[in-house]
């Protein structure tokens, strides 16, 4: 029996996808024996009624926890904190030793996202206008931008690559867009950055958007998103050979926005369901709009305001087949304000 482990489990992603695998009608991945890492005890119980060993720890700065609950398992799905390097190398020095003790292959499904590919067009520093495909040499251009800019969660995969094929880890870093939709997890069950967008909005009254809003992203549901993690499992369980470490990165865009349509979509919705007074959409500068929604400048720069556009050949040539549509993304927009808007 395999042992998988699963971190960030209670986030928006980490929990959507712990929820994929454990009402997954594949067998090989039913046979699994999964343990999760959370930081609250009052997410242990209802946890454990899912039938999931948790392992309790303090965080991302616990390193040793971190790296001895990787040593005691044959997989990890990372979904925690995807601009931490070192609690990324500690899950692979751990993984390691767990493959030096079982001489057994350990593999490593991290994530990560394509504002590491992402220009800056408000700054004016660096103009990307390329379509990237993962079945170009991703990792060779992560590491050109690395080269002019530090972007922590563009080191964090060059760390995952560099350290897996170092120790023998294989590595999968799935590189998702925008992901939109309301989660599975029993948890976090809201996006990232729409929900980040909403929050300010519901703050301040109108929507911001970045300048005049006109990179192009991609964006991807969160049931398609977690299908792909679901798929790479159960591939690797197979012991299929997947392009791994620095030919294993893995794009999964479903359609494309701007974030001017993004800003857009949410001040309308935002304003019918009752959550906004106005529909009003304002230009802010790169430094009011980090500020409201609460990342850093580079972060708004890259993951809000840039142009970012990627087309997940090689994922679907493994065999992912996306469900959701361009009617989805744009209804996904009020189902977040009814629960954006109820919160405090």
């Amino acid at each position: 029996m395999a042992h998988l482990h699963i971190t960030g489990a209670t986030g928006y992603i980490g929990g959507s996808v712990l929820s994929t695998l454990l009402l997954s009608e594949n067998p090989i991945i039913n046979d699994l024996k999964i343990s999760v890492l959370v930081r609250k005890p009052e997410h242990i119980s209802l946890l454990e009624q899912k039938g999931l060993n948790v392992i309790l720890f303090s965080g991302l700065h616990d390193t040793d926890a971190i790296k001895k609950a990787a040593s005691e398992h044959d997989i990890v799905i990372n979904t925690a904190n995807s601009y931490h390097s070192q609690s990324a190398e500690a899950i692979i020095d751990g993984l390691a030793e767990r493959q030096k003790v079982t001489g057994k292959s350990v593999h490593l499904i991290h994530t990560s996202g394509t504002s590491n590919l992402g220009d800056r067009p408000i700054t004016g520093t660096y103009t990307e206008t390329r379509v990237f495909s993962d079945e170009e040499d991703i990792f060779a251009y992560e590491s050109y931008r690395e080269g002019l800019e530090k972007y922590p969660q563009r080191t964090t995969d060059l760390v995952v690559i560099q350290n897996g094929e170092a120790t023998g880890v294989k590595t999968y870093i799935l590189m998702p867009p925008t992901i939109y939709g309301i989660g599975s997890g029993f948890f976090n069950r809201t996006s990232i950055q729409i929900d980040a967008i909403m929050r300010a909005a519901k703050r301040q009254g109108f929507t911001p958007v970045i300048g005049e809003g006109k990179g192009h992203w991609d964006h991807v549901h969160i049931e398609d998103l977690s299908g792909l993690y679901e798929l790479v499992l159960s591939r690797i369980l197979k012991g299929d050979e997947l392009p791994s470490n620095r030919k294993g990165i893995y794009f999964c865009e479903t359609g494309n926005h701007t974030w001017r349509e993004v800003s857009e979509r949410i001040a309308k919705t935002g304003k019918e369901a009752g959550f906004l007074s106005s529909d009003e959409v304002r230009e802010e500068t790169l430094e009011n709009a980090a500020k409201a929604i609460e990342k850093t400048l580079d972060v708004a720069e890259l993951g809000f305001a840039s142009h970012s556009q990627t087309r997940a050949q090689l994922s679907r040539k493994i065999g992912w087949v996306p469900k959701k549509t361009r009617k989805d993304f744009e209804d996904s927009f009020l189902k977040e304000w009814k629960i954006i808007g109820n919160q405090d």
